[in-house]
């Protein structure tokens, strides 16, 4: 396949860019404290061909449950970090990658700038000898960044991956890739596009961000890889899908399917009324879900608006704090869960915070408005 001339990165036992194979990642859906249920999920996502297995680490307990993993998992480990960006120094001598979130430094230790942050999450991958991901996300883009080009999200977060690549590559550091996703198809062909044409050399990880559950899916991650692998642009990948634990494995088997189709030439054809009717967006079952019910509601969220499918709406289910609030915000109707309570939104309205009993009658209450409303 042509391939864009990016670096070479090493994460691990692997290396992605200049020419490697693509490498396929996904990441684990279970508590990283639960250390039994985390090294299983770990290692069966290795043994389905995982090149790179992604933990999300929130406090203390998790560095310390990650230590322990660490010892009993081969998977390449990359650690998702959320605002605590200073638990990096504790984890590090633990994986082989760190990633972190532009939009996130601004939460924590608000008095400190972006500028000394990264500096010193480039300071622990250096000392420690591991590779980075920026990973810029449509749901949690930079602020600055939204103020100067808020009538261009696309804009923004493409212009917060260049910044944060600018600043990176300051400190002399360039063991890094670089991530932008949305939960739209288009937008992140059109991102990523952008962002290679401006710096082709720096390796891109692929990703349709709240894909949702299979079969849509992965047609929306499918389209987005046939359109950029086919231009050269993309060095690792994941197909995030909304599924149960135990079926985590088939996020490894539909990245490596794609790559497989797309290498021989097997392009599959889009409906052109695809994505025109009801759209369900739903993150990928991960270690920040904040109940297990998530994956459920979600499903069942799929089932009750069978009705709805000719109408044009977007509805949302997020499983945790990080991104449910700010992934919803674009949404007709967004529902993001708590560990007891699920929270319905109208765009950014807040309609009210229900039980996961109680959640889906508000649900069809609220849709049957809209539906009424735009009829």
């Amino acid at each position: 396949m042509k391939r864009n001339p990016t670096r070479e990165v090493k994460i691990g036992t692997i290396k992605v860019g200049n020419g490697h194979s693509i490498a396929v990642q996904s990441m684990c859906a279970t508590k990283t404290r639960d250390i039994d249920a985390t090294v299983s999920q770990a290692n069966a996502l290795h043994t389905a061909g995982a090149d790179v297995v992604r933990i999300a680490v929130d406090n203390k307990p998790d560095v310390e449950a990650l230590k322990e993993i660490r010892k009993q998992t081969k998977a390449n480990l990359v650690v998702d970090l959320q605002e605590s960006y200073r638990l990096a120094a504790d984890l590090a001598p633990h994986v082989d990658k760190i990633r972190y979130n532009p939009g996130h430094l601004h939460h924590f230790e608000r008095e400190k700038s972006v500028h000394e942050k990264v500096k010193f999450l480039v300071g622990v991958c250096h000392d420690h000898g591991i590779a980075m991901r920026i990973g810029v996300n449509c749901g949690s883009t930079d602020p600055d960044m939204i103020a100067k080009y808020g009538h261009d999200n696309n804009e923004a977060i493409v212009q917060s991956a260049l910044m944060h690549v600018d600043l990176v590559e300051k400190f002399a550091f360039t063991n890094f890739v670089v991530s932008i996703k949305d939960s739209d198809p288009k937008k992140v062909i059109a991102a990523n596009s952008r962002f290679a044409e401006i710096r082709p050399d720096i390796p891109l990880h692929l990703g349709v961000t709240e894909a949702g559950m299979p079969p849509d899916g992965i047609i929306k991650t499918r389209i987005a890889f046939e359109q950029l692998i086919s231009q050269g642009i993309g060095d690792t990948l994941r197909v995030s899908l909304t599924v149960p634990n135990p079926r985590k494995p088939e996020e490894i088997e539909a990245g490596k399917s794609i790559i497989a189709d797309i290498a021989a030439g097997r392009f599959r054809s889009v409906p052109k009324n695809f994505g025109e009717g009801l759209n369900i967006i739903s993150c990928p079952s991960c270690s920040r879900v904040e109940n297990e019910k998530f994956v459920e509601l979600a499903e069942e969220v799929k089932r009750l608006t069978a009705y709805a499918a000719a109408h044009k709406l977007t509805i949302a289910v997020m499983g945790c704090r990080v991104n449910g609030p700010g992934e919803t915000d674009d949404a007709d109707l967004g529902l993001w869960c708590g560990p007891s309570h699920v929270n319905l939104k109208r765009k950014t309205e807040e309609v009210g915070t229900y039980s996961y009993e109680e959640i889906i009658p508000q649900l069809k209450e609220k849709l049957d408005e809209l539906i009424a409303v735009r009829a």
